[in-house]
């Protein structure tokens, strides 16, 4: 194997190491091209895709770590323009050629089985990384993040209209005072994937919109056939299927918790204003979630981010992050306020299960009750979540939350989140779990 060239040293001329850095990328794909395509290659050519591979990212991060806030600025306008970051990555693929995956390069991948995919989106989270690391930066790409998509107003409009918002695979309807999103993702068990991300970041902007509603609640809709048919999943985390076969793009972990997750947490952001619980202001409502059948992965994370959780008494929660071989998302942030860290360390690590109607289970689900009785204790939380006025709540809302994570909190672990999970999405461990623990490798995506 031929030695790798070492990238060239970072300065403090953007332009100029812009410039140099790009050549060095374009030298190393280039090389890279030249091996076998991954399943085919042998172990000489593998370790020396492996080693190019490595070398290039080391590069990224040199380049960022002089550069990040510079780029950032160029690509926002000096921050006075809002960039999502599933936006801001090829963005910053134009600017620097080589920094970061172009449309097409993630499109070559995208049929591509997990395994099979040289992973040039791990490029995405080193940049992702970088720029939260910064704090001015990370906290203006927070703010963009919990903006309403652009999608929304439509879409609120369409809902004051019609009463009812079918957004294919989430829905939202109005119960009395409150706004509901069902999760509707009924083939896999109301599981997230790529198609259901819009829909749900959607809908929770129109349900914290929404001027007809105090407060807003977060179910699962009834499944049709299989094991659980005629029953509702509150949700069955990460649809394991299209991670296997290559279907979930490494964005998508990004652009649901800093979007569709936070905004359950945080509200919606105002352009003007930074969503700063102290300084800053929001969009909020209190958001009630409706646990039944099971949480689990995604699901149960959700839990830790709505503010009042009503669990079915046969519901169980689980975040197997072991058998997937991935992090789970801000559960590591959050899990530990609620039931210590020994307890989070054995649910995240050694796969605990917690049933809801447990001690361990009540220090998330705050209302245990028969599941034939949920419609019932739903209606009833909402009117007493109501009774008093929704300021009030909003505001201790807001206290709870500056003392437990405050934004800049969220943003640093986002940064670490960014990367970790970004290597963690191509490890081969994650295959492998998939295959020993899903049988994924006959399931049908």
């Amino acid at each position: 194997m031929e030695p790798v060239v070492p990238a060239p040293l970072a300065g403090d001329d953007f332009a100029a190491d812009a410039a140099r850095f790009s050549a060095y990328w374009r030298a190393t794909k280039d090389r890279l091209g030249r091996l076998p395509p991954k399943p085919k290659r042998d172990k000489a050519a593998s370790d020396e895709a492996e080693a190019l591979k490595q070398a290039a990212r080391d590069a990224r991060f040199a380049f960022l770590r002089r550069h990040a806030v510079t780029l950032y600025d160029k690509l926002t306008d000096n921050r006075r323009k809002f960039v999502r970051v599933e936006r801001l990555v090829y963005d910053a693929a134009e600017l620097v050629p080589g920094l970061a995956p172009t449309r097409a390069e993630v499109a070559a991948e995208a049929d591509l089985r997990q395994a099979d995919k040289d992973g040039c989106e791990i490029d995405q989270g080193i940049l992702a990384n970088q720029v939260m690391a910064d704090p001015a930066c990370g906290l203006h790409l927070c703010h963009a993040m919990l903006l309403p998509r652009e999608e929304s107003p439509e879409a609120l409009a369409k809902f004051l209209r019609d009463g009812v918002l079918d957004l294919g695979h989430a829905r939202v309807e109005r119960q009395g005072k409150a706004a509901v999103l069902l999760l509707s993702n009924k083939r896999f068990l109301n599981s997230e994937d790529n198609d259901t991300q819009p829909a749900t970041e959607i809908g929770t902007d129109v349900c914290i919109l929404d001027p007809h509603s105090e407060v807003a609640v977060l179910r699962g809709d009834v499944v049709p056939s299989g094991k659980y048919a005629g029953r509702r999943i509150y949700n069955a985390g990460i649809n394991l299927t299209h991670l296997y076969w290559g279907k979930i793009p490494f964005l998508w972990f990004l652009v649901r918790d800093l979007g569709f997750v936070n905004k359950l947490l945080r509200g919606l952001a105002k352009p003007d204003i930074l969503p700063d619980e102290v300084a800053g202001d929001s969009i909020e409502k209190l958001w009630i979630s409706a646990v039944e059948t099971f949480a689990i992965g995604g699901g149960c994370q959700i839990l830790l981010a709505t503010d009042f959780n009503i669990a079915g008494r046969d519901a169980y929660m689980t975040l197997p992050a072991r058998k997937e071989g991935i992090i789970p998302a801000m559960a590591n942030l959050r899990l530990p306020r609620f039931v210590g860290d020994r307890v989070a360390r054995q649910a995240i690590m050694y796969e605990r299960r917690i049933e809801c109607d447990s001690e361990v289970g009540r220090q998330i689900c705050d209302e245990i009750v028969d599941p034939a009785k949920m419609d019932a204790t739903i209606a009833r939380v909402i009117d007493r979540l109501t009774g008093s006025g929704a300021v009030g709540a909003i505001g201790n809302r807001r206290a709870l939350r500056l003392g437990a994570e405050p934004l800049d909190a969220f943003r640093r672990y986002a940064a670490l989140y960014a990367r970790e999970q970004a290597i963690c999405h191509y490890s081969p461990a994650l295959i492998s779990n998939l295959e020993l623990f899903w049988n994924a490798q006959n399931r049908r995506a």
